[in-house]
């Protein structure tokens, strides 16, 4: 692991979203969301429009941005605290698309990404890095050191490209679903929140 060890306020709120394939009661958020309320932190596992109309092919990238935005400004009024309040992120995708969002102007107190696709699998050269350069927040990333989207040393790269500050946690022996890694990950990103 590398970086500062925390957030520097724990949020009110923590909105989580899944990867492609998956939906909010995915193991993995299931787990986060577990962990993370006994702190006192509101945790709401979101589905992604496709998902919720039944379909498995996700939708655009700028309706799925839409639906974090949506998501994250509901619990910020539910909780009737600002969206800075507020921590995004998710699995593959989901984190993908909440730190896209933040990219645009969304306002969080953090980002969770976990497994985060830099690359598709086998395809390096496409890197999904570009809009990491504006993500002026605190960013946790926890990742497998056999993750196919990216490996430790291609994530070490990538978010030294953000300007906030990260922290970075390799789950040894993990691939990109996590798998029985995934109370582990859980216990990474409740310390990250609460400061511990």
């Amino acid at each position: 692991m590398r970086g500062t060890g925390s957030i520097e306020r724990q949020p009110a709120g923590l909105v989580l979203f899944p990867g492609a394939s998956a939906g909010r009661d995915h193991p993995g958020l299931v787990a986060l969301d577990e962990a993370v309320s006994p702190l006192g932190i509101v945790v709401e596992r979101a589905d992604f429009p496709y998902r919720l109309t039944g379909r498995r092919a996700p939708d655009r990238p700028d309706v799925l941005v839409a639906a974090v935005a949506a998501a994250a400004g509901a619990l910020a009024a539910r909780l009737d605290v600002p969206g800075s309040r507020i921590a995004l992120g998710g699995r593959s995708m989901g984190g993908r698309m909440c730190s896209i969002a933040v990219a645009g102007g969304l306002a969080a107190a953090g980002l969770v990404l976990v497994s985060y696709p830099l690359h598709p699998p086998g395809r390096p050269e496409q890197l999904r890095t570009a809009h990491l350069r504006s993500l002026a927040l605190p960013c946790l990333f926890v990742s497998g050191s056999r993750d196919s989207f990216g490996s430790p040393d291609e994530l070490e790269a990538a978010t030294a490209l953000v300007p906030g500050p990260v922290d970075l946690v390799v789950l040894d022996g993990g691939d990109h679903g996590l798998a029985r890694r995934a109370a582990v990950a859980a216990e990474h990103v409740a310390g990250w929140l609460s400061g511990r």
